[in-house]
């Protein structure tokens, strides 16, 4: 299974390296909407609750785009129906669907996340480590776990673009709130990290569900 997911998962990055759809899609999306803001709020320092709000409320919306084309390939090219009929364990396909959208996540947040400290964020980065890249972390971690499981169920369906959305982010408000409250208080000038154990563990908890629901759902979606 593991062989398969990795072989499924190179074939992923290669085609994501060679035709730069999602990545740069998603991207540009995240760097647009923070000049929005810095525009539009007329204002270039954010901190505490708003802060928060704005880095994990585009970061969702950018994932939207991710999770869209997560089976792009094999819908346009008949790839599912081949990947159906390999003799291989159907779970290996959602991990590897699963790991892409991590990666994909993790690249975009080495430019969004700078990106925003640079035109929004009033603290700065310095005091928010290492406890955000923790939070960005398990963020990204079940982000990946249901993107990939919204995106197989969408995959063969026409208006997939307003599917992936509608399934996908009220799936995600559990984790945009602790994502949300863990990150909160590090993006004040006056306090530092407060109930950040509890909110970790409600983000490992709902990795956990959530990966395990994924894989347990995952052969009974393709099969529908």
């Amino acid at each position: 299974m593991i062989r398969a997911a990795t072989v499924i998962l190179r074939k992923d990055l290669l085609l994501e390296l060679r035709t730069k759809e999602a990545v740069p899609a998603m991207t540009l999306f995240t760097i647009t909407v923070y000049v929005l803001f810095h525009f539009g709020l007329d204002r270039d320092s954010l901190d505490g609750e708003l802060a928060s709000g704005v880095l994990w409320v585009t970061l969702l919306l950018a994932a939207v785009i991710g999770v869209t084309r997560l089976f792009a390939a094999e819908r346009e090219q008949g790839g599912i129906d081949a990947l159906l009929l390999a003799p291989v364990d159907r779970t290996a396909l959602f991990l590897a669907k699963a790991s892409a959208l991590f990666l994909f996540l993790v690249a975009v947040e080495l430019v969004a996340v700078p990106t925003f400290d640079l035109l929004l964020l009033g603290p700065g980065l310095g005091g928010t480590l290492p406890e955000l890249p923790a939070i960005l972390l398990l963020g990204n971690i079940g982000i990946a776990a249901v993107g990939a499981l919204v995106a197989a169920l969408a995959a063969e369906t026409r208006t997939r673009e307003l599917i992936v959305p509608l399934l996908l982010l009220p799936l995600l408000v559990p984790l945009l709130i602790s994502c949300a409250q863990a990150t909160e208080p590090l993006m004040r000038t006056d306090q530092g990290p407060e109930d950040l154990g509890r909110w970790l563990g409600l983000l490992t908890l709902y990795d956990v569900v959530f990966v395990l629901v994924s894989v347990a759902v995952f052969d009974f979606l393709l099969e529908d």
